[in-house]
């Protein structure tokens, strides 16, 4: 689970950038230099955020961004499995397993708002035997999580 511990970052994006590229190759469809730019804004820095503060870096770098650019990009990335919405924040997060159908878990900091991703099996516990009684059938399953990262805890007597 990478988001909490400390990695090596430039391997970390380059990888999950490749990825992205490669599955967009495979799946036929373009991965524009603004869409690829917005993935390496959403991992640089590990934690979730909003169209508009994307729009904010793009801008610092010199380009004429406007909502519509950065909610379409956010839009491509999520629908072809390379950045997930966080409802609670709405904001958004780089995957960190593009490509790989999987069911994530999002732990996310309170004080810092960094955002650790993992993979969980919700479909296997008790929210499926909640919704086989219910006669509900899960076809995807998100859950967020809102707590204290171990880099904010570190120091605190909360």
């Amino acid at each position: 689970m990478i988001g909490f511990e400390s990695h090596d970052h430039h391997h970390c994006r380059a990888d999950c950038v490749a990825r992205a590229e490669a599955h967009c190759a495979s799946k036929g469809v373009n991965f524009t230099p603004i869409r690829r730019r917005v993935l390496e804004i959403l991992l640089d820095g590990h934690r979730a955020m909003g169209a508009y503060d994307i729009l904010d870096v793009l801008r610092t770098e010199g380009q004429r961004a406007q909502p519509p650019v950065a909610y379409r990009a956010l839009e491509f990335l999520v629908a072809h499995g390379l950045a997930h919405k966080i409802e609670k924040m709405n904001a958004f997060v780089a995957c960190s397993h593009p490509g790989i159908d999987h069911d994530p878990a999002f732990l996310i900091c309170r004080k810092c708002d960094s955002v650790a991703e993992a993979t969980t099996t919700p479909a296997q516990g008790e929210l499926d035997e909640v919704a086989r009684k219910a006669g509900f059938t899960i076809e995807r399953a998100v859950l967020e999580a809102e707590g204290v990262c171990p880099n904010c805890t570190e120091g605190t007597t909360e």
